[in-house]
């Protein structure tokens, strides 16, 4: 059984590489075949391996997310920094690290659309090519992703295999958590991105926008305040996260809808617009993994990398950082790092480690390394999309010249943060 489950996941897990527009009906087909075969009941999949707190979480703050978009608030900030830079250059880099900001509490792929038309606007103006700043706007919004609970799909999933709650991804054991690692790589990158941007030193009026209405921001800040409450409350992703964050989702509808007066048609269309490919996909994951584990297959791979390393640590270390980013840089992350985190922990163990010196080193090297190529993040593809829109086309070379060196530079600022804090 356990070579019939590894060539299903592996099956999942090619048919994916080969048509990641489908990876959702690859997911759930693979889930199908592992209750047919038995594998995992029905009972259990629904009931015990879908963790219906992480979906909810994610569902509700997409609704948030789009709206938030739809106040126009973060345009507003936008054109404000703009306003009060010195020079162009300054502001671009302000920019990049504002869309971080937000990136770390709204989806990733909904902050590169808020900021896009503020960047494109810009270099319109400044007759600038616009690539290498929606390239940024890209990668700097998978790096502060990482940063909290809510920010991406892979840090839900990495709150619900530990336990850590709202909190605990800024303070865990009484030492910086992943939240504060992740901003010693956003200060290596601006540092890059200054170097990159600084000779910009014209200076830009624009017409600034209007805020359309605070209420989106008010339901953002609500679900960042409930989140940290109930993680104070109950510890870790629970039931009342999953259900505060879809309550205020559906709040926010329903204020679009009736407050507002948006329209059925409207309405329709921003439930319809939500990202529902992921969270069918991480439904059937969740089944997936679960089956994986079931069989054993999880703690074998554990032993042998544990026999791989050895009695060194370091070695370990630099081998999950290194592999996680060449993966993720070429495949979506979310299936690797489900399958990879008990596989950290368990190699932590062996090595008698605080379980975050591995476990940190694999969700920054799988987040980080979606920033290495143009198709390694779904942020990156809408970037590239927006510009090809633009009449702009980006090679493979191109989006290199920024993501490989913003990778590495990040990832190496937050890797000796984690070996310096965790070892």
């Amino acid at each position: 059984m356990k070579w019939v489950v590894l060539a299903v996941a592996a099956l999942m897990y090619a048919l994916i590489v080969i048509f990641p527009g489908k990876k959702s009906f690859c997911a759930l087909g693979a889930a199908a075949l592992m209750l047919i075969l038995r594998v995992v009941s029905p009972g259990t999949a629904l009931g015990e391996l879908i963790n219906w707190s992480v979906i909810m979480i994610f569902v509700g703050s997409l609704v948030i997310a789009e709206l938030f978009i739809y106040s126009r608030v973060p345009a507003v900030i936008a054109d404000s920094i703009v306003v009060h830079s010195p020079n162009v250059g300054i502001a671009i880099i302000a920019i990049l690290m504002m869309t971080g900001i937000i990136s770390a509490f709204v989806e990733n792929v909904a902050t590169v659309l808020v900021m896009a038309p503020i960047a494109l606007a810009l270099c319109k103006k400044l007759e600038l090519d616009p690539a290498y700043f929606m390239i940024g706007l890209a990668v700097m919004a998978n790096l502060q992703g990482t940063a909290t609970l809510v920010g991406d799909p892979p840090s839900m999933i990495f709150a619900d295999y530990t336990k850590y709650g709202f909190n605990d991804f800024f303070v865990f054991g009484g030492k910086p958590s992943i939240f504060f690692i992740v901003q010693a790589g956003m200060i290596a990158g601006a540092v890059f991105f200054y170097l990159f941007f600084a000779r910009k030193t014209s200076k830009v009026k624009i017409e600034q926008e209007k805020v359309l209405t605070m209420v989106p921001s008010a339901l953002l800040i609500l679900m960042i305040l409930g989140l940290a409450a109930a993680s104070f409350i109950y510890g870790g992703i629970s039931l009342a996260s999953g259900i505060l964050v879809m309550a205020l989702g559906v709040l926010g509808v329903l204020w679009y809808a009736l407050i507002r007066r948006e329209g059925r048609a409207k309405t329709l269309a921003l439930i319809k617009g939500l990202d529902w490919d992921t969270a069918l996909f991480l439904t059937g994951i969740f089944v997936v993994v679960g089956a994986v584990s079931e069989v054993g297959l999880l703690g074998d791979f554990s032993a042998f990398l544990s026999r791989l390393v050895g009695d060194n640590v370091a070695l370990g270390f630099i081998l999950i950082v290194t592999v996680s980013i060449l993966i993720s840089g070429f495949v979506d992350n979310v299936p690797y790092i489900i399958v990879m985190l008990p596989v950290a922990a368990g190699m932590a163990a062996d090595h008698n480690l605080k379980r975050e010196l591995y476990m940190f080193a694999l969700l920054i090297g799988s987040c980080m390394g979606g920033n290495l190529t143009p198709f390694g993040a779904a942020a990156n593809v809408v970037s590239v999309g927006i510009l090809r829109k633009q009449g702009r086309e980006t090679s493979f070379g191109q989006w290199l010249k920024i993501g490989l060196p913003f990778t590495l530079i990040t990832t190496a600022a937050s890797s000796v943060c984690i070996w310096l804090i965790w070892r």
